[in-house]
């Protein structure tokens, strides 16, 4: 009895499906890459991008990133401090996460290859012009 159970755990842990990995890296500094950087701009206290706006940078960066698929890629939300620091950066991050979705559900990239992430205006001297834009910056790292 006591082989068969070591077998029947083996026999378990071979069918299950494997767990994807979770990729470790970071998107500090990305702000000041200059290569493969895109943006998209959004209208004024608008979480979610318009189709026409989103459309070429999405297309740019699915190509980039299929093309190479171990590049990552940062989501770098921007709001203007409209209603407070708080609701700004609230602003940014719902920005972010709607762009990683769809580079995601409509650009077919692994989630697990996508940060997305609100910038902070008070915190980031780089950012300062995405944010005078209402955008959102998608940086495919090197």
């Amino acid at each position: 009895m006591k082989h068969l159970i070591p077998g029947l755990l083996f026999g378990l842990l071979a069918a299950a499906p494997a767990m994807a990995q979770v990729r470790s890296f970071s998107c500090i500094g990305a702000e000041r890459l200059e290569d493969d950087v895109f943006e998209v701009p959004f209208r004024n206290g608008r979480p979610e991008p318009t189709a026409e706006s989103l459309r070429t940078p999405l297309a740019a960066v699915v190509a980039l990133a299929r093309e190479d698929p171990a590049r990552n890629i940062c989501v770098l939300g921007h709001a203007r401090q409209e209603g407070g620091q708080t609701t700004g950066t609230q602003l940014a991050a719902r920005r972010a996460r709607a762009v990683a979705q769809a580079l995601s559900a409509e650009g077919g990239i692994e989630r697990d290859r996508i940060r997305a992430e609100a910038r902070n205006p008070a915190f980031s001297r780089s950012a300062a012009a995405a944010v005078a834009r209402r955008a959102v910056t998608i940086v495919v790292l090197p």
